[in-house]
């Protein structure tokens, strides 16, 4: 908006330029530039609309080119038109693709310019639709943030987000180690979680929405049994800014695990670290989810030293028919073996799938062969 606003200007000699919105009953300045920045014309200035050219060339009371505007009896009425003084002016109406008229696009000058002429107009017409279109694409950006924010705000006030949990076992011996935290929404419009974490993000509220899911899927500590650990997904936005250390105190650290989650490269991993460590000595371990999906799950394997490498799901399935998904498996879970981490395989759904991995020294899992995502009442059943 500001090279649309300076480029017309600059090109027409004139001294202000400026992008007006219609308000109720008022005329406020959105976009300005000016060869010498100063005067009424400000952004966020406003004045009654009836005071104003704009209302008058959007109702055709003046015309959209005056090469004088004191030679104009309807622009000579308004004080305006002394006292900046205004000499040359044009405006054309903004219309947006809707019809409606969002307000004017301006440009004058203090003296008159009998140069200018309806090329130089039609020209501003072309610039008054682009003007329009960065406008409507702003209007509609700006009502979709309002609905995703009031579905959030709708998810807190009725209760609409909810925790399930998918057992993480053992699969020698047969038993539950610890669980998974998985958030649910009931809210409306029906969308899967990743979508609701993704529309949080796009309005700043990502870690609100991440602390929320972490402090209700903890919860379940108080009700499984104490050898069972908990898994909470975060992401390192959620550890650094220090929303993590608030959701965990005074909890026993020992039996939940944090699951790094972030699919981009992390730039400072030294600020994850410096929150972690003191936590990793309370208890707190570290699991990286996603191992062998990409790149950044590597980097964070490298770099936070956690005590979990999980193995991702993309490696799981159909590994008993894969010698090269065997590989990597077995590859890591040597990577795992020497750096003292252990391996917990996700996604399995099949009992071949389950006993290549155990054929490989893997012995914790998690997937739809071992159990699904469950409420918390039934992943009580479950642990005992």
């Amino acid at each position: 908006m500001a090279r649309i606003l300076n480029a017309i200007r600059t090109h027409l000699g004139m001294e202000v330029a400026f992008v007006s919105e219609i308000v109720g009953g008022r005329r406020f300045f959105r976009h300005v530039d000016a060869r010498n920045p100063d005067g009424f014309v400000q952004p966020g200035n406003s004045d009654p609309v009836e005071d104003s050219y704009c209302q008058r060339v959007v109702d055709g009371r003046l015309p959209e080119l005056m090469t004088d505007a004191c030679m104009n009896a309807e622009a000579l009425s308004l004080p305006a038109t002394r006292a900046l003084p205004v000499g040359a002016h044009m405006s054309v109406p903004i219309r947006l693709h809707d019809g409606r008229v969002y307000g004017t696009f301006c440009c004058f000058s203090h003296a008159a310019n009998e140069t200018l002429n309806d090329r130089d107009l039609g020209m501003m017409r072309v610039f008054a639709e682009m003007v329009a279109e960065q406008v409507d694409a702003d209007l509609s950006k700006h009502k979709a943030i309002q609905t995703i924010e009031r579905q959030i705000d709708r998810v807190f006030e009725s209760g609409g987000l909810g925790m399930v949990y998918q057992p993480i076992y053992d699969v020698i011996d047969d038993r539950v180690v610890g669980f998974e935290s998985l958030a649910r929404f009931s809210s409306e419009p029906y969308r899967t979680p990743d979508v609701w974490f993704a529309e949080a993000a796009w309005v700043g509220r990502e870690l609100e929405l991440e602390s929320k899911a972490i402090r209700m899927a903890l919860t379940a500590l108080k009700v499984l049994p104490a050898e069972v650990y908990v898994a909470v997904n975060a992401s390192p936005e959620m550890i650094v800014k220090g929303r993590i250390a608030d959701a965990l105190q005074d909890l026993p650290l020992h039996r939940v695990v944090l699951e790094v989650t972030e699919h981009h490269a992390v730039e400072r991993y030294e600020d994850i670290v410096a929150v972690m460590r003191p936590l990793q000595k309370a208890g707190l371990r570290i699991a990286i989810d996603d191992a062998g999906a990409g790149y950044a799950s590597f980097r964070h394997i490298l770099n936070l030293q956690p005590q979990i490498v999980k193995l991702d799901t993309s490696i799981t399935r159909s590994i008993d028919a894969d010698p090269s998904r065997r590989a990597l498996a077995a590859a890591l879970h040597g990577f795992a073996f020497e750096t003292g981490c252990s391996i917990v395989a996700e996604g399995i759904e099949t009992p071949a799938e389950l006993e290549t991995l155990k054929r490989l020294g893997i012995t914790r899992g998690q997937g739809f062969h071992l159990g699904r995502p469950m409420p918390m009442a039934q992943a009580q059943a479950v642990a005992h």
